[in-house]
Order: structure tokens, then C-alpha cells, then sequence
């Protein structure tokens, strides 16, 4: 897709206007509402499907089908990201009123950081496409990896500072207490940083991590740099909302990880395929449309098994409990307590 500066300008100024916009409204600290998460996020899904179509109708249907193919697979790692966002929140004991503010910051951060990711990864991959040998083995790494953390136990899972984070503490240091949304503060004579700052410094530091998967994964689905940018962009900008959304759904999605393995590995085979077609070797290569059912059958899926599998867990947990609450009350098989007998 031929994309004149002219295009790159306003879209960059039409999503710092949006930005600004969600900046404003949610600029007083507050607990954000279900009601209020739920709109947003309706809201920012039917941006991105307007764009879609504006794609669709000015670009054709390849663009648009490669723009949703992005950003449901940015939106499905975005969501399995949020894991990491609750125990960083946990781990700073965030005051739920000063939440958005950190995730909204945190997210601009992220936004800038991949902007640079991707402008470096269309150059490589432009320059030398042996990169994409590079990117498909990484991807499906990244999917036998996440597999195996996914069979791991990890129900006393824990943030654990980078190393970058620790040095930016240990050299300006940090109060001892939440100051408002205030970043910098005079604590005895010394300007130091509060735990805002750091908290948001951690989700912004975190995402750059999480975009060593997510990128090579869109580059996996489309190698125009547009579209790269404004998928990972509407996926991420919906990101603080959809937090607060499905906070309490995140544990039920037991097996989110297996089908994001799924996807990375549909898609760093996709990746490979690619590559031997450039280097001359006849192979089949997986088209759009059949890379977005692919992804969106995968989803669907796994939300329905997730979602099944903990309600058969929950009933289970139910039943122990009850069979536990019985022993501790020693309830006889009659129904008749056995201090009662005793007596």
C-alpha cells in the first residue's frame, strides 16, 4: 500500500487527537466503572473497525484484511499482556483511583517505544530478507515457550523489577508513598520519584518486552509499515480500558497462552513459507483471509474451553468446600450433629 507523508501526518495528528481526548476525560483521578470501561472499549473497537473500512474502501480488501488480521492478534496478546499489568499493580500497591492514570501513561510509553520497533524492523526486513527466517524461528519459539509456562504452575507468580528499573531507583531514589499523581517530589532536599512514576515506568519497560513477540508477529501478517503502526496503535489504545473490563475475567481465561502459542506458531510458519518464496523455493503461502480465520477460529475456541473449564473448576472447588464445611461442623450421616450425640 502506496502511503504518501501526507497520510502518515494526519493519521499520527488524528491519533494524538484521540489520545488527547481519552487523556481529558479521564484526567481526574477516579475508580473507573464497568459501565464507564464498557463504553470505551466499544468505542475504541468501532474506530478500529471504521479505519478498517476506510482501508477497505480507499486500499482495497487486501489492506483491510491485513490491518484486522493485525489487530485481533495485537488485541489477543494486548489481553494476555493485562496478566503481567495486575501483578505490577499489585506489586506497587496502586491505589485504584490513580490506576488509569498509570496504565494510560504507561501505554503512551509503550506506543512510542514500538514506533521506533517498527520503523527499525521495516528497515531490516526491507534491506536483508533473511530476517524473516529470523523472526518465523523466533515466533515459533515464542510459541513452544508460552506453552510451556502455560502447563507451569504458576499460581504464586510475581513482577520482578528489570534491571533498567532498579538502576532508575537506586539513582534517583523513590518516596515512600503515593503523592497524588505527582512523578517528581522534594524529599530531604533531594528530588526523588514517587512509586507513580515507577509503576508507570514498569508497564511502559514491560511492554517492551512484550513487543519482541507482538512485532514480529504483525510483520509475520503484513510487511507494510502503516499498517503495522496503526494496528499495534488501536490495539494498545484500547488497552486501559479493557483492563478494567475484564479484570475479573482474566483468570478465566485458563487457556489463553495455548492459543496465542497457536497463532505465534500459525504465524512464524507463515513467516517461514514467506521466506522460501522469496529465496526461489516453490511452497505454498498462507493467504490473509485465510491467516484472520485461522486466528479468529483460535480465539473463539479457546474462549469457550477457557470459559467452560473454569466453570468446571469452580463447581469442583464448590463441592470440596461444602464436603470441608461438613467435616469441620462434623455433621453425622443423618444429618445430626455429633456433639449432639454425645450429649
Amino acid at each position: 500500500m502506496d502511503v504518501s507523508l501526507t497520510l502518515w501526518v494526519l493519521t499520527i495528528v488524528g491519533l494524538s487527537a484521540l489520545i488527547a481526548i481519552d487523556f481529558f476525560i479521564g484526567r481526574k483521578p477516579h475508580d473507573v466503572s464497568i459501565k464507564e470501561a464498557g463504553i470505551w472499549t466499544v468505542v475504541w473497537i468501532a474506530l478500529a473497525g471504521l479505519f478498517g473500512l476506510g482501508l477497505f474502501l480507499f486500499g482495497g480488501g487486501e489492506p483491510a484484511g491485513e490491518f484486522f488480521a493485525g489487530f485481533i492478534t495485537e488485541k489477543s496478546l494486548s489481553v494476555d499482556n493485562l496478566f503481567v499489568f495486575v501483578l505490577i499493580m499489585a506489586k506497587f500497591a496502586v491505589p485504584s483511583q490513580y490506576q488509569q492514570r498509570v496504565l494510560l501513561v504507561g501505554v503512551l510509553i509503550a506506543l512510542v517505544l514500538r514506533a521506533i520497533f517498527i520503523a527499525a524492523g521495516a528497515a531490516i526486513l526491507a534491506s536483508f530478507a533473511w530476517v524473516f527466517y529470523l523472526f518465523g524461528a523466533f515466533l515459533i519459539w515464542t510459541a513452544w515457550k508460552l506453552i510451556q509456562e502455560a502447563r507451569a504452575d504458576q499460581e504464586d507468580e510475581e513482577f520482578e523489577e528489570n534491571k533498567l528499573l532498579k538502576a532508575a531507583e537506586r539513582r534517583f531514589g523513590v518516596a515512600d508513598r503515593y503523592h497524588g499523581t505527582k512523578l517528581w517530589i522534594e524529599q530531604n532536599g533531594k528530588r526523588v520519584m514517587t512509586p507513580m512514576l515507577v509503576v508507570m515506568l514498569a508497564i511502559g519497560s514491560t511492554d517492551v518486552l512484550f513487543a519482541l513477540d507482538s512485532i514480529p508477529a504483525i510483520f509475520g501478517l503484513t510487511q507494510d509499515p502503516y499498517i503495522v503502526f496503526t494496528a499495534n496503535a488501536f490495539a494498545l489504545m484500547g488497552l486501559r480500558q479493557l483492563y478494567f473490563l475484564i479484570g475479573g475475567l482474566l483468570r478465566k481465561l485458563v487457556h489463553l497462552s495455548y492459543g496465542l502459542s497457536i497463532i505465534l506458531g500459525f504465524i512464524g510458519v507463515k513467516l517461514v513459507l514467506h521466506a522460501l518464496h522469496e529465496s526461489g523455493v516453490h511452497v505454498p503461502e498462507i493467504s490473509i483471509p485465510v491467516s484472520l480465520g485461522v486466528i479468529c477460529a483460535v480465539l473463539i475456541v479457546t474462549t469457550i474451553t477457557s470459559l467452560w473449564a473454569s466453570k468446571r473448576q469452580a463447581a469442583a472447588e464448590q463441592v470440596a468446600a461444602e464436603k470441608t464445611g461438613a467435616e469441620k461442623t462434623g455433621t453425622g450421616s443423618e444429618g445430626s450433629p455429633k456433639d449432639s450425640i454425645d450429649v
